[in-house]
């Protein structure tokens, strides 16, 4: 999604960044994992697809990605960026006739600027890890689909969640992606 090709956001311990091809490589190599491909529900990939996938992901209208770094290990400038790699969120706009609605992997980004006002995670019913940290987070499940074998959990954010939400995220700052690249040494500085 282009809203994000030049958004960072900062936290305590980590910095999310847009998904670029950089990012790929490391992300292919996780995605071999049998182990992430289940609590992911994701089929392995060529790299070419993998490329392709991170195109879709920076072009496409309805999909946001950010990969998320270890700030600490991303600050000291003599890392590359890929190694710093610890993760991903992403969010999938799931309903063109409702653009207030989202499914989504982790919960960071998406009320204030896409004006998402329904988050849904979709989790393979044997996954109780992530159902639990879902439910941890104020989801409720609506439904189980015994043929897709997943469960179906909801956050819909009412004032009351929209200002937990921000008061969970008061510490991140929104700073240009493509300045903080070049003087990332700095972040922890400030």
């Amino acid at each position: 999604m282009k809203i994000n090709e030049n958004t960072l956001l900062e936290g305590h311990r980590v910095v999310l960044v847009p998904y670029n091809a950089e990012h790929v490589p490391r992300y292919h190599e996780w995605m071999k994992s049998p182990e992430l491909q289940q609590l992911t529900a994701s089929e392995p990939l060529t790299l070419e697809q993998e490329y392709d996938m991170q195109r879709s992901w920076r072009e496409d209208n309805d999909k946001c990605t950010f990969i998320i770094l270890d700030k600490q290990r991303w600050a000291d400038a003599s890392n590359e960026e890929e190694q710093c790699m610890v993760g991903d969120v992403n969010i999938f706009l799931t309903d063109p006739t409702d653009p207030s609605l989202a499914e989504l992997e982790i919960m960071i980004a998406g009320v204030t600027k896409l004006g998402v006002r329904k988050f849904q995670a979709k989790i393979g019913v044997d996954n109780q890890l992530s159902v639990a940290m879902f439910k941890k987070l104020h989801f409720q499940e609506v439904s189980v689909c015994k043929v897709f074998k997943e469960v179906t959990l909801e956050l819909t954010v009412d004032e009351s969640s929209l200002r937990k939400l921000q008061d969970d995220v008061a510490h991140m700052k929104e700073r240009d992606y493509r300045q903080s690249r070049s003087n990332r040494h700095e972040l922890l500085s400030q």
